[in-house]
């Protein structure tokens, strides 16, 4: 994979999206049609940036619940990870499992990445709004953590 990724561009059809959540349960894009959908991806369960981001779209939960909207966050961790992290942090949000990172290429944020000189493959941590009709509506595609939940219920209301 390049340095540079390829992100799907709003109107496109969102990637479909097939992943464990921390139950083992299997979730799917396709299943939540009908309603708004936050397509999260971040680098890493329990990480400050990751923990700022995911505390911020638990404390908006009810915000998102209004608007009908279900948050989605996706990382590499396992299962195991994400169900520990949900538990810590008394995060009411489905995260999934993308061990494999074939939802975070088919979504273009699995990037080389440097740190310290080192170059490695990682999350680049992106946001995507899926409208009910399963198309991309919103791209936010490098995330600051702080504030950002705030900012993407905002454009969940707008829909």
């Amino acid at each position: 994979m390049s340095k540079t990724a390829c992100l799907p561009a709003p109107g496109e059809k969102a990637p479909e999206i097939s992943l464990p959540d921390g139950n083992g349960k299997t979730v799917t894009l396709s299943a939540l049609r009908g309603k708004p959908v936050v397509v999260y991806f971040y680098p890493k369960d329990d990480t400050p940036g990751c923990t700022v981001e995911a505390k911020g779209f638990e404390a908006l939960g009810a915000g998102f619940a209004r608007a009908g909207a279900e948050v989605l966050g996706v990382s590499p961790d396992s299962p195991a990870s994400h169900c520990k992290f949900q538990k810590k942090y008394g995060l009411g949000f489905t995260l999934l499992s993308d061990e494999r990172h074939e939802a975070a290429e088919a979504y273009g944020v699995w990037v080389e990445k440097s740190m310290y000189g080192k170059t490695y493959m990682g999350i680049q941590r992106a946001t995507f709004l899926v409208d009910a009709a399963g198309n991309i509506a919103r791209v936010w595609p490098k995330v600051k953590p702080e504030g950002h939940a705030d900012e993407v219920l905002e454009a969940v209301r707008g829909l």
